[in-house]
């Protein structure tokens, strides 16, 4: 089955997928081979981009001053990142992951994937089949051949009423943590809050987290809060003992009672 007989919606996914990362390969990778592949079924299309650059990961700590490969991948979850903000707006790895149903980021040993409305970070270690050598970077880009899902209204979701900017973000903050820590201290606050002021809304998303101390929600929500009274701040997918603490810190409890914002 060919590219010609899929729907408007998912040809422009695809072209859009396409695109944005073959460009991240040319302007950010530093390799000298790109590689591609097409791969159609009768129920699906897969996408995958090889290079054999210095790896996304390893390229965003060094140039963003990061502690840890790991934490390249929380900021990619935010949007807005980009090494060369000169020519680029940062925008592409974020809404290309949400058009897609199931987008994944293979490099140095780690694995960024997005899958039905969550990010994840991942060890390789054997939870794939396909290995990635040292350097370089894997891109693998899955839709169905009938998703009715558009372009439009993946750019819609993260926009404010009737603007057409990027102004709504997601922070996964089981990104947050790096091995088996907990979310304890105000500097693994500072790195849930980096350039998140860039935003209007902003999602913490508190699934897979158990428990988080004071200091921890007390500069995100009421200190970074108080700093920033035009970023509005919702926590999602808390658990009662989070939600306990978030209540300690001032969190209203209207806030914490209202429905979830789709995501």
């Amino acid at each position: 089955m060919l590219a010609g007989d899929m729907s408007q919606n998912v040809r422009q996914i695809l072209e859009h997928g396409f695109t944005e990362m073959v460009n991240n390969v040319k302007d950010h990778s530093g390799g000298a081979t790109l590689s591609c592949a097409f791969m159609a079924s009768p129920s699906q299309v897969t996408l995958a981009i090889y290079d054999d650059g210095e790896g996304i990961f390893r390229r965003i700590r060094r140039l963003c001053g990061l502690a840890d490969d790991r934490l390249a991948l929380l900021e990619l979850a935010k949007g807005k990142l980009t090494t060369d903000p000169a020519n680029h707006s940062g925008e592409g790895i974020f809404f290309t992951s949400r058009a897609f149903d199931h987008f994944a980021i293979l490099s140095g040993g780690l694995i960024f994937t997005h899958d039905a409305n969550a990010d994840w970070l991942q060890e390789e270690d054997g939870l794939t089949e396909t290995k990635m050598p040292e350097t370089g970077t894997g891109v693998f880009m899955m839709l169905a051949r009938e998703s009715k899902r558009d372009l439009q209204s993946v750019f819609d979701r993260f926009a404010a009423p009737e603007e057409f900017s990027f102004s709504k973000t997601i922070v996964p903050l089981r990104m947050a943590r790096l091995g088996d820590e907990n979310l304890l201290s105000r500097s693994q606050a500072k790195r849930a809050l980096s350039r998140v002021d860039r935003f209007k809304t902003v999602l913490f998303d508190f699934t897979e987290v158990q428990s988080i101390g004071q200091a921890f929600a007390d500069e995100i929500f009421r200190v970074f809060a108080n700093a920033h009274p035009d970023v509005e701040l919702i926590p999602v997918h808390f658990n009662e003992s989070v939600k306990k603490m978030l209540l300690h810190v001032g969190v209203s409890e209207d806030k914490l009672e209202a429905p979830n914002p789709e995501q």
